[in-house]
């Protein structure tokens, strides 16, 4: 991947919907070498998908989560399965340490949240912390230069 490639990826984290002939233009490439990038980067992986960002406060879902999920007395796959099914569940991680699985959802009031962690309970120990503020809410991610 060159600096063409990292900068064609910028563009598109920051509007996905940027055309072929607007990266063109931007890029002062041809379309075809641009088409022809995209396929690249796609066919290697490293474009999984193009999709929207969605403002959660604009949808109803101004409560953001952070659960961690410990001890789970189920299966691991019978958890996940539980979660995939969760329509506040945005994203779960199952990590190392002491905690099982991180998760993040998103609900539209503290009922809500009530009834996410009630559901939850019988899966393991639960701890939740509501965001106050996010100083990092996304972030483009493009490849690591190396630092001297």
């Amino acid at each position: 991947m060159d600096k063409l490639d990292v900068k064609i990826l910028e563009i598109l984290q920051r509007n996905s919907r940027t055309t072929v002939s607007e990266l063109s233009k931007e890029l002062a490439l041809s379309r075809p070498s641009i088409s022809e990038r995209l396929l690249r980067l796609q066919e290697k992986g490293i474009i999984e998908e193009f999709t929207t960002r969605v403002s959660l406060a604009a949808i109803g879902r101004e409560i953001l989560l952070i659960i961690l999920v410990s001890n789970v007395k189920v299966s691991l796959s019978e958890f996940e399965e539980f979660v995939r099914h969760e329509q506040e569940i945005i994203e779960c991680h199952r990590v190392t340490g002491e905690v099982s699985y991180f998760i993040k959802a998103a609900v539209s009031n503290m009922n809500g949240m009530r009834l996410l962690i009630d559901r939850l309970l019988s899966f393991g120990q639960i701890n939740t912390s509501t965001v106050l503020t996010s100083p990092v809410p996304y972030r483009y991610v493009l490849p690591i230069e190396e630092r001297e």
